[in-house]
């Protein structure tokens, strides 16, 4: 089964990690097939660091700003 999940966000850092571990949990246990894709929609606070050290440790995340 393949699963693009895929969220919108705006000035959400402090959840960032928190969610994609969970949702990473979920799929393994599942043994989905799936991606991440955090859509960053102008945040001003650190989420697009967040995200980009999330894509670099885990392939199946993505993010677009």
């Amino acid at each position: 089964m393949n699963i693009s999940v895929v969220i919108p966000l705006l000035n959400e850092e402090d959840s960032l990690t928190e969610l994609h571990d969970w949702i990473v949990s979920v799929m393994q246990s599942n043994s989905f097939s799936y991606e991440i894709l955090f859509i960053d929609d102008g945040s001003t606070d650190k989420s697009w660091n967040v995200i980009s050290k999330l894509s670099e440790t885990n392939a199946n995340v993505k993010g677009i700003r």
